[in-house]
C-alpha cells in the first residue's frame, strides 16, 4: 500500500468499511444519508433523509477539503450535527478516505 502523499482510494476503501454500518456508497438512505456522489452535492440535500438542523443550515458543497475537515472532527465542522463520530486523526487515512468517496458516483 502507498501511504506516501497520493492518494489511495484502494486504502480508503477499506476505512470506509468503519463507516459502512450507518451509509451506503450509492444512493440510498440508511441510518446516515447515501454517499454516491458526495463530492460536488449541497450538504444536507439527499432527498428523503431526515437531516438536523445543523447540517440542512450548513449550506456548503462538499468537496476534498471540506470533507477532509470533517472526517478529522464532524462536530466542529458543523456544530450540533447528529452523526456519532468522534473524527478520523489519521490524515493519510482520511485522504484515503476522500479520494474513495469521490470515487463513489
Amino acid at each position: 500500500m502507498n501511504h506516501g502523499y497520493a492518494q489511495d482510494a484502494e486504502h480508503g476503501k477499506t476505512i470506509f468499511k468503519a463507516c459502512a454500518a450507518c451509509h451506503a456508497t450509492d444512493h440510498a438512505n440508511r441510518v446516515g444519508p447515501g454517499l454516491g456522489g458526495i463530492i460536488g452535492r449541497k450538504a444536507g440535500a439527499v432527498p428523503g433523509f431526515r437531516y438536523s438542523n445543523a447540517m440542512k443550515t450548513f449550506g456548503m458543497v462538499w468537496d476534498a477539503k471540506i470533507l477532509d475537515a470533517y472526517l478529522a472532527s464532524p462536530q466542529k465542522v458543523v456544530p450540533g450535527n447528529r452523526m456519532p463520530y468522534a473524527g478520523l486523526k489519521n490524515a493519510t487515512d482520511r485522504a484515503d478516505l476522500v479520494a474513495y468517496l469521490a470515487t463513489l458516483k
